[in-house]
């Protein structure tokens, strides 16, 4: 009975055994893990067996790999790609740009070339004693040429080679006009100079500012047709220098050198009141001896140009206290100047 005894108690605590663990197992099945799954295994994830555990034991799907980016980095990535955007409209505006250059050079090529704008009109202004055929041949306008072409430059060259002419500008007045404008030079005196040893003298053209401008022909010669008759006119209303040394050589265009001349325009263009203006005659023997004749026959031995407003403040003054009186005056030296009465 004991043997029977002991023997049914073993076979119960061997089933218990088995009971328990098969509700282990059960449990574990449950779980989603087996006793093989403890060892340490890598998964496709990058994780191990031992992490998949966990994530069984807490109930949760696993959930895939998240990667954290800055806000800066996002922002670093956006700037660049603006900046890419902003370079490649530059690159696009720029080929543009030569593009519209490129055409408009070929076009102005192809204009600048071609027979457009042709010359059909030259107009001259500002001119009183140059004809319009000295001022054509002066300023030698080629032929067949166009408002393009035309070179402007060499034309004022060639006009401001003249004597006459003091200033000049060359304008181009589309569709086919070259208009030639001038600042001519003014007669300041005439110049009796001596010629054919000094048998005879010869009346020439000087401006104020000492530029010999031309001989004046005397009036109904066959030369004198050739001149403008405005010389003739502003010769008339300018004094006279005469007295001339010989050996005065004028040449059209060049400056005087003649320092008696010279002294007889300085003292005229030097006076500032109506004593200017009555001057006649300016006997230019020397510097020394430079005399003035006036319109009342008054004559005023002014010596050399110094002291012009001082010496012609004492002529006036003189003038204005004994008048009808006056015949000569020497004002050679301001201070101690001598008068005589007619």
């Amino acid at each position: 009975m004991a043997s029977n005894k002991r023997h049914t108690s073993s076979s119960r605590s061997r089933n218990s055994s088995r009971s328990q663990k098969s509700v282990r197992s059960s449990r574990s099945s449950s779980l989603g893990y087996s006793s093989s799954s403890r060892g340490v295994a890598h998964t496709a994830g990058g994780g191990s067996a031992r992490s998949g555990f966990q994530n069984s034991r807490s109930g949760y799907p696993m959930s895939p790999r998240v990667t954290s980016v800055s806000v800066g980095a996002v922002s670093a990535r956006s700037r660049a790609e603006r900046v890419r955007q902003s370079y490649r409209m530059y690159v696009i505006r720029i080929c543009v740009l030569f593009g519209i250059v490129a055409v408009l050079l070929a076009s102005g090529v192809l204009i600048y070339n071609s027979n457009v704008f042709p010359i059909k009109e030259v107009t001259v202004s500002g001119v009183e004693h140059l004809t319009s055929a000295e001022m054509s041949q002066i300023a030698s306008v080629p032929s067949n040429t166009t408002l393009l072409r035309v070179d402007t430059a060499a034309i004022k060259a060639n006009i401001l080679r003249d004597a006459w002419v003091q200033d000049a500008s060359v304008e181009r007045v589309f569709p086919n006009t070259l208009n030639l404008k001038v600042v001519e030079r003014e007669i300041g005196a005439t110049v009796q100079v001596r010629v054919d040893k000094g048998e005879s003298v010869q009346q020439w053209a000087i401006s104020s500012d000492g530029i010999w401008l031309c001989p004046i022909p005397e009036p109904g010669t066959e030369q004198a047709s050739l001149v403008s008759p405005q010389i003739y006119e502003d010769a008339a209303n300018v004094f006279q220098i005469m007295d001339v040394s010989y050996g005065v050589i004028p040449e059209v265009g060049s400056a005087c050198t003649d320092e008696s001349i010279n002294n007889a325009i300085a003292i005229v263009t030097g006076l500032t009141t109506e004593l200017r203006d009555q001057v006649r005659k300016v006997s230019a023997t020397s510097t020394e001896t430079t005399t003035l004749t006036l319109e009342s026959g008054v004559e005023i031995t002014f010596g050399k140009a110094e002291d012009i407003r001082t010496k012609e403040r004492v002529c006036l003054r003189i003038m204005e206290e004994y008048p009808g009186e006056v015949a000569y005056i020497n004002v050679r030296v301001a201070s101690s100047p001598t008068w005589r009465s007619l």
